[in-house]
């Protein structure tokens, strides 16, 4: 082979590889396009009206899943399934704004954290590598902490909203979330960044539930919530 054949077939390659990450790149505007269309639905709950519409509002969000799963399933046929971590930079960080609404949904309908599972079933992908387009563990905790962060918000817009039982369940539910990080050695920079953001996200809700305790809403809320 010439120098010339060589640098050919070079350029042949480098060109299908540009096509499969434009088709990529196409699929997943679409993704960020219902990515905030969910979280648009989802934002509402923040005013002083939405806690009331917090089931009707999950129940939208689920609806756009639906969209989520098809646009998914359109990524999952643009490049070859063994390829994942070659072309991965290009959804990455719309995977994890995808489990970051998966979580804070399951969050509002039960108050619990969602399993990594649960989020892929949600988005219709895999949890085990070798099955094919998947949810990577790094993805899914990155979705958890952008959820930490709103739920710090929600907070604070749960006072302002004569909610005062709401701060402290989510002040019990973020403690445990930090607890559980404690134990991870976290290795990527990235995620152990979003991760010195929970520690922020924790003092701000605990500044919330003092700031509730010494008005004495706190006892009241505690004591209405027995009742």
């Amino acid at each position: 082979m010439s120098v010339t054949e060589m640098f050919s077939y070079i350029q042949g390659f480098l060109s299908a590889d540009q096509d499969v990450r434009e088709d990529i790149r196409k699929v997943v505007q679409t993704l960020e396009q219902t990515a905030r269309e969910i979280l648009t639905v989802l934002q509402s709950v923040h005013q002083p009206s939405g806690f009331k519409e917090i089931p009707s509002k999950c129940a939208k969000a689920r609806e756009l899943f639906c969209t989520v799963r098809t646009q998914l399933g359109d990524l999952k046929t643009k490049f070859p399934v063994e390829q994942y971590y070659r072309f991965h930079e290009h959804w990455r960080f719309v995977l994890q704004r995808l489990a970051f609404l998966s979580a804070f949904v399951v969050y509002l309908e039960t108050e619990t954290l969602v399993v990594r599972e649960e989020v892929a079933k949600i988005l219709c992908i895999e949890v085990v590598r070798e099955k094919g387009f998947h949810l990577d563990v790094e993805d899914y905790l990155a979705g958890v902490l952008i959820m930490a962060s709103e739920l710090s918000r929600l907070a604070v817009n749960s006072v302002t909203a004569g909610d005062y039982t709401r701060p402290l369940r989510i002040s019990n539910f973020i403690n445990e979330l930090d607890s559980g990080f404690r134990l991870l050695n976290l290795k990527n920079d990235p995620l152990r960044k979003r991760y010195d953001g929970l520690k922020y996200d924790v003092k701000k809700i605990e500044e919330v539930v003092y700031d509730l305790s010494i008005r004495g809403l706190a006892k009241e809320a505690e004591a209405g919530g027995g009742e």
